[in-house]
């Protein structure tokens, strides 16, 4: 079913009809939201909270209990059970309420948005304008940051505070998908946030939300423990407590789930799924996702750090900026048996930013196809037909199969004439940081695309590097194309969906085709839970307590 919505127009307001629920709940009241022409809606019935724990188990921990240090969706998984947004997504992506109740663009460079009431934060202190016009400035100045919020909040010219409900977003020039971006912003209380740095967050004295669960410690490596805001605006948590175990390895998430010492587990090994999902005491869950995995490539500087020639010797220039090389690795690559075998047939080969249902899809770029002799041909044009040597490096806990995908991926390019000199594998909380510090010539990362269409993925990942713009946040590769990001620009401003559509599709095709990145597959993601627990799958691949609850019996 095609994921896919209008974006709201000028003076077309979203707001809800009843009374409010909590983002990604089944119970507790009806919203429905105009977008456009198109509504969605969820129905849900009230059941009291229960005292009892719930403990679960993640493949991926995060680098810093600061909300805003990281957009990685490791880190924001563990946000958003402490923090809001000012709106939210379903599990498909689609813009819902959060501390904002309504939002209507009154000019094209103006957007007027209505905070919710009777909203307070964890210590009792109400939510004010104050405190998201303070979040906003912090989102863009958080330092060593690996993904920074600065895409997110690159469109504001200025802030105005209206009244005590309201804030009038001024925007440098016309921005159609402005509550998108602002959106992934979390919402600090700024008499606690104020002049702290992150570690205050790591050790809870900043750790202040308006979210269902309280901050109560992290002890990295091992567990965050938290619990339930009784006081919370929406619908409570079923569960008092909540332990988030760190279990990077796979076979022994399942095994704590097997156990029982754990209630539910993410990132199901797919070769374990179909077990579990035959035992009477679990069920296993599963959604397609919109996360691209992907092999980047130094292609901006002249050398580059793991980078040689054929004997394993350093190179003066950097093959990787001529697209005939990029295009050669990108026909090395086998991406079916990677889906097939490596992920048990959880994933589906990509050639693009994001998979078909989402606006900016093009149908003209599908997964490149296996083309060893294309690929020689190719090295040969470029001057390198006795080939070169490279480095690759990827993670080995963020999503299943990375390590073996590196390997995979190293393989392939030998087996097609490069010199592999090392796959180095490492854990994310190091190798993002790394990445972002662009140590690496060829390493394999993700995006997870968490909006209606592709604009948010190109902007981050593949726009040049801005820093002051705010563009190319998670373009760790410096990858430049002037042509890519005027296309890109077009489609920022534009209101129509048809048309920011298509000039989406042009500027994806543009990069891809001069192979910006190596795009993989988009996976499909599985979680498992004991008998009791019920767990909504979405794209988002998220596993905080807002898609979690207890059975229905």
């Amino acid at each position: 079913m095609p994921i896919s919505s209008p974006l709201p127009r000028p003076g077309v307001r979203v707001e809800p009809h009843h009374r409010p629920t909590h983002p990604g709940a089944r119970r507790g009241a009806e919203i429905v939201l105009a977008l456009g022409c198109c509504a969605a809606g969820l129905l849900v019935v009230m059941a009291p909270a229960s005292a009892r724990p719930l403990t679960i188990a993640e493949a991926a921990e995060p680098s810093s209990m600061d909300p805003l240090f990281s957009r990685t969706g490791n880190n924001q998984q563990a946000a958003e059970n402490v923090y809001e947004r000012l709106v939210s997504t379903d599990e498909n992506m689609q813009l819902q309420p959060g501390l904002a109740v309504s939002w209507k663009a009154t000019a094209p460079d103006v957007w007027e948005v209505k905070l919710r009431q009777g909203v307070t934060f964890h210590d009792g202190t109400p939510l004010t304008p104050e405190d998201v016009v303070f979040s906003m400035q912090r989102a863009g100045d958080i330092p060593n940051s690996p993904a920074p919020f600065t895409g997110a909040v690159r469109s504001i010219a200025r802030m105005e505070i209206v009244d005590d409900s309201t804030i009038r977003f001024h925007t440098k020039g016309p921005v159609p998908d402005f509550m998108e971006q602002i959106g992934l912003v979390y919402i600090l209380a700024r008499h606690v946030a104020q002049g702290r740095s992150s570690d205050d967050f790591n050790k809870g004295p900043a750790a202040v939300g308006t979210g269902p669960y309280k901050f109560r410690s992290w002890q990295p490596g091992d567990r965050l423990e938290l619990e339930r805001n009784d006081h919370y605006w929406g619908r409570k948590p079923d569960f008092e407590h909540l332990t988030i175990r760190y279990i990077n390895n796979g076979a022994s998430r399942v095994a704590a789930l097997l156990a029982g010492t754990v209630d539910l587990i993410d990132s199901v090994p797919p070769n374990d799924a179909a077990k579990l999902g035959a035992n009477p005491a679990i069920k296993v869950f599963s959604s397609p996702s919109a996360r691209l995995i992907y092999l980047a490539l130094d292609s901006a500087r002249d050398r580059s750090p793991f980078v040689t020639d054929s004997a394993g010797k350093p190179m003066d220039a950097n093959p990787l900026k001529d697209v005939r090389v990029r295009q050669a690795i990108s026909a090395l690559i086998m991406r079916e048996p990677i889906t097939a075998r490596l992920l048990s047939g959880a994933g589906v080969p990509a050639g693009q930013m994001v998979p078909e249902g989402l606006g900016g899809y093009s149908p003209k770029l599908p997964a490149p196809r296996y083309d060893p002799a294309a690929a020689k041909a190719l090295l040969a044009a470029a001057g390198y037909p006795q080939g070169f040597g490279l480095t690759i490096h990827t993670s080995n806990d963020r999503f299943f199969g990375d390590s073996e995908i590196g390997q995979a991926v190293g393989q392939m390019l030998a087996r097609g004439g490069l010199r592999i000199n090392g796959v180095v594998t490492q854990p994310y909380n190091v190798y993002a940081g790394a990445a972002a510090k662009q140590s690496y010539s060829a390493f394999i990362f993700s995006y997870g695309n968490s909006t209606s269409d592709s604009a948010n993925g190109l902007t981050n990942v593949l726009a040049t590097y801005d820093a002051a713009k705010g563009t190319g946040a998670f373009n760790r590769s410096r990858y430049s194309n002037p042509a890519f990001d005027r296309l890109l620009d077009q489609a920022s401003s534009q209101f129509d969906p048809a048309q920011r559509n298509a000039l989406l599709r042009q500027a994806a095709e543009t990069a891809f085709n001069d192979v910006a990145i190596v795009p993989l597959y988009f996976p499909v993601v599985q979680w498992a839970a004991r008998k009791g627990i019920a767990f909504h799958a979405n794209k988002l691949e998220r596993t905080s307590a807002q898609y979690i609850e207890e059975a229905k019996q």
